[in-house]
């Protein structure tokens, strides 16, 4: 229910710091343009998206702001201070509208005055200013929009290609593997073609089995020099006794544990015919065994890789929510393996007693992905970044370090300045800092800090437990 308005009283607008600049006549005349008005705990002032065609100032009780952020609704701050306001954004931006949506969060007041209205008395008592703040929003709207708009291109391309450089080694082996798979059944069924003509017994043929499953039971990892060893010797024997393609069959063989032992215990169990397809059934029945344990394994990293996307981008999760950090930042690795390549270690350092918090998980990503990227920068591809948490007195602090050459101490205090970047034109936007410092600050509560020297540069972050 819309609660009721009164007519202002100025001295009461004198108590309010946001009007110390006016004089008692604009005061007077603001009062007489605008009304208070009062409004409860819940109520809905203003909807975003909406044209902001009211100026709203709080006096007293305070006011949430809530944006809707992905799939889910977003406190992005609170007005609680007298003065602080909201809206009239229509009085100089002609396409102005209200950044988020302003819900009582307790009983109180606010001052209202329509933009319109705001517009002309703005005009007539700062006139150049009025004039140079249209100036202004309108450079730095169109300014921010297409750097923005360049910075999440680059970062989605970056991204992509990543995760395809990513997703194309599993997806190549398990495509391998599955054309050797058609290519080792179709040897297999003619051995076993040629081991019915050679009137193999059903007794044969179960002994037969019998060795290939002692195969399975015996193979393990083998130190490949004796690997090669074994292959050559397996090559030798089955050369010596008439089995065609010796040479395809061995390494099956011998990666699953045969020997020349083994096969002399063959000959003893099939009549001679018999021999070689007996052996060639066996070695492709093995390696049919091997081809799909290395399907499974490269379905397995596509899914991991798919499931790490998913933690990473959040997209099928609430946008509060509670939040694994480590689980964060190793998610970001990943999306990151190709910025890393061969050049970069990455070493973990997680606090066993960091609990998960309340936190916009994708925002903070973000975070972690302007630290990691920024550190590669600076060490040109080659060395270590340290990844850290821990819990300190309620906050989580995490750490991103890496073995960089350092920043000065005058970049040091202008990182997290908006549009301030060091890298070459074309390169850096010089928002990427400026976004993760909005994040922690403005979205979590937190602190964010860099602590630089030569070889060693500290991006840190402290964050509410809750």
């Amino acid at each position: 229910m819309t609660q009721p308005t009164h007519k202002v009283d100025p001295r009461e607008l004198r108590r309010i710091p946001l009007f110390d600049p006016l004089t008692d006549d604009q005061l007077a005349r603001l009062a007489e343009e605008g009304s208070i008005r009062e409004f409860a705990e819940g109520e809905e002032l203003f909807h975003e998206g909406e044209r902001a065609e009211v100026w709203w100032v709080l006096v007293d009780g305070s006011i949430r702001l809530r944006r809707h952020v992905g799939t889910a609704d977003t406190v992005m701050g609170m007005l609680s201070t007298p003065g602080q306001w909201s809206g009239g954004f229509s009085a100089w931006d002609d396409a102005g509208v209200y950044l988020a949506t302003g819900l009582g969060a307790s009983d109180g007041r606010v001052y209202t005055l329509d933009a319109e209205r705001l517009q002309v008395l703005a005009g007539e008592w700062f006139g150049f200013g009025v004039h140079f703040i249209r100036g202004y929003v309108g450079t730095v709207r169109r300014v921010e929009a297409t750097v923005r708009e360049r910075e999440a291109l680059v970062a989605l391309g970056t991204l992509a290609a990543g995760l395809a450089h990513e997703l194309n080694n599993p997806a190549s082996a398990a495509t391998r593997a599955v054309d050797a798979l058609a290519t080792t059944s179709d040897s297999m069924f003619g051995a076993l073609g040629r081991l019915a003509t050679a009137k193999l017994s059903a007794e044969e043929f179960g002994e037969l089995d019998r060795m290939r499953r002692e195969l399975d039971d015996i193979a393990d990892p083998v130190d490949s020099l004796l690997l090669s060893d074994r292959e050559d010797e397996l090559s030798g024997w089955l050369s010596d006794h008439g089995v065609e393609r010796e040479w395809l069959l061995a390494p099956p063989l011998a990666a699953a544990g045969a020997d020349v032992g083994w096969c002399e215990r063959l000959v003893g169990v099939l009549p001679e015919p018999a021999l070689a397809p007996g052996v060639e059934w066996v070695a492709d029945s093995v390696a049919i065994s091997g081809l799909l344990q290395e399907v499974k394994e490269s379905t397995r990293r596509v899914s991991d890789l798919v499931s790490r996307v998913r933690s990473y981008t959040q997209l099928d999760r609430a946008s509060l929510q509670p939040t694994d950090i480590p689980e964060g930042l190793d998610s970001t690795v990943v999306m990151l393996a190709h910025r890393l390549g061969d050049g970069v270690v990455v070493e973990r350092d997680y606090g066993p007693d960091v609990p998960r918090i309340e936190a916009m998980a994708a925002e903070l990503n973000q975070v972690w992905t302007n630290f990691i990227d920024n550190a590669v920068d600076a060490m040109h591809g080659h060395g270590t970044i340290r990844l850290r948490t821990r819990l300190e007195a309620g906050w989580v602090v995490v750490e991103v370090e890496d073995t960089g050459p350092g920043m000065s101490p005058d970049t040091a205090k202008r990182v997290f300045d908006p549009f301030f970047t060091t890298k070459p034109v074309g390169e850096g936007t010089g928002l990427g800092l400026d976004i993760s410092r909005r994040i922690v600050i403005d979205h979590h509560h937190g602190e964010i800090s860099v602590e630089s020297q030569p070889g060693r540069t500290v991006m840190r972050v402290r964050l509410p437990v809750r």
